[in-house]
């Protein structure tokens, strides 16, 4: 007869007294599975956040720059969505998709409008961004009866098969082990600081005409009637806020429209005011036929993403099938935060508030630009920011080359983390952006706590 019984394990156990907050870091260290990290490395014990900083179990407060994972978008602990869950628990926590439930209804009819109900009809809701994307590569494939997704090098859709297939960047060498799949064929989107353009309005005209004759011949050689859809995030998020160069996007669009290729704009991150747009493709003058959205639409305070589908696609599905479904589609719970979090963004008008502080932000950041030798270039749309670090200006070498094997970036991230300022970076990379109820004030604070950071970087990289 076995003796053994549930939780007897006496593997990875304290050897002796151990802290509440040391407690927390060991159980996570040991039996958590890290995503894109190596397993057992230390990690920071969060015990409470409120606002734009959060707390480890020592009582160091941190300034959360990064709004987390760019989901934190309202900060910690807003009281309105945390009532929304409360109240729907004691209502409704669960129903199946198939049923109506007035969250869910009420959702979508919000979204629906601010995406523009003269474009748009239904919302498919899931989980996260990753299976958001999932499902509208799906939506696309259905409707057009074509096989092929074209999606950019310099991106990242998530890490479900199809969207982390559609990923550029080295994410996704790990499903492709066994071979990438055939139908998701990759384009280079411009990186104007890498690609050797700069800001100016002849400069980034040559850049655009570059990148869409590039595109334009890759359909042809492709076959555009294979081509389901161009699958873009509106602006490259964490592959370090790239903001397309004037007209880009809109060529991408006439490109997609002249052939019959459905347009796709990943808003996972870069959607919810982040930019000072509720969505960002609403910066540019296009109008997707899908539209595909995660964190800020509950703060991250609970897990909720879907996809916006165009009118004509929606009337599509009304006689043909929908070859898509989820246990937890429009999770009542999930459906209600998203409707608190959606509200309180218009009703203190979030998408102001963003763009008054883009008029700080961006500066600041040009800022620090032109002072330290370490700063190639600075980023700046709405909260969404980045700066890309560089050991010569002269020659654009990047501190980091694409997916080196050792970099100094880590180090810098330690640096900022020991001064109370967490964000985080990919490559060369320097992300900022903070939640967007950020005041003027604190965003000062932080800047010059950033500046002391990249001065100490100007010394042990650029001497």
């Amino acid at each position: 007869m076995s003796t053994i019984t549930a939780g007897a394990s006496t593997a990875g156990a304290p050897t002796g007294r151990e802290s509440a907050g040391e407690r927390v870091e060991r159980l996570q260290r040991e039996y958590v599975m890290q995503p894109w990290a190596k397993q057992g490395v230390p990690s920071i014990a969060v015990q409470r956040a409120e606002g734009i900083y959060f707390w480890d179990y020592e009582g160091k407060r941190y300034a959360d720059m990064s709004s987390q994972m760019v989901c934190s978008n309202l900060g910690h602990q807003n009281q309105q969505v945390i009532d929304a869950i409360k109240a729907q628990a004691d209502e409704l926590c669960y129903i199946a998709p198939g049923f109506a439930a007035k969250p869910r209804g009420e959702l979508a009819r919000l979204l629906v409008g601010i995406a523009g109900a003269e474009h748009f009809q239904r919302v498919f809701f899931t989980l996260g961004g990753s299976d958001a994307n999932e499902n509208a590569i799906e939506i696309a494939r259905a409707y057009t009866g074509r096989p092929k997704i074209l999606s950019c090098y310099r991106s990242y859709h998530g890490s479900t098969l199809g969207s982390a297939f559609a990923s550029g960047d080295w994410r996704r060498f790990a499903y492709e082990i066994g071979g990438s799949a055939p139908s998701f064929i990759h384009f280079l989107n411009p990186s104007v600081y890498e690609d050797g353009y700069d800001r100016t309005p002849e400069s980034q005209a040559r850049c655009t005409k570059q990148y869409l004759s590039q595109l334009e011949r890759q359909i042809a050689y492709e076959g555009p009637e294979t081509i389901a859809a161009v699958l873009m995030e509106s602006i490259v998020g964490a592959n370090g806020v790239l903001i397309p160069p004037d007209g880009y996007m809109e060529g991408v669009a006439k490109l997609c429209h002249e052939h019959g290729i459905l347009l796709i704009c990943d808003e996972v991150m870069a959607g919810f005011a982040r930019t000072g747009k509720m969505f960002a493709w609403q910066n540019y003058d296009i109008v997707p036929d899908l539209i595909t959205f995660a964190k800020g639409v509950t703060g991250a305070m609970i897990p909720l993403a879907g996809v916006i589908v165009s009118t004509t696609i929606s009337r599509f599905f009304e006689s043909h099938p929908l070859p898509c479904g989820l246990t937890y589609s429009g999770h009542p719970l999930a459906c209600a935060a998203g409707l608190a979090a959606t509200q309180y963004y218009l009703d203190n008008d979030i998408c102001a508030h963003v763009t008054q502080l883009e008029g700080v932000l961006g500066p600041a950041l040009q800022y620090l630009a032109e002072r330290h030798a370490c700063v190639g270039e600075a980023r700046c749309i709405g909260l969404f920011a980045a700066l890309t670090l560089v050991r010569d200006k002269r020659t654009r070498e990047l501190l980091a080359p694409y997916h080196a094997a050792a970099s100094p970036m880590p180090a810098i991230f330690a640096r900022l983390r020991q001064r109370g300022f967490y964000t985080f970076g990919r490559e060369s990379n320097l992300n900022i952006c903070p939640p967007l109820i950020i005041t003027e004030h604190q965003l000062n604070e932080q800047l010059d706590t950033l500046d002391e950071v990249l001065s100490w970087a100007d010394r042990q990289y650029c001497a």
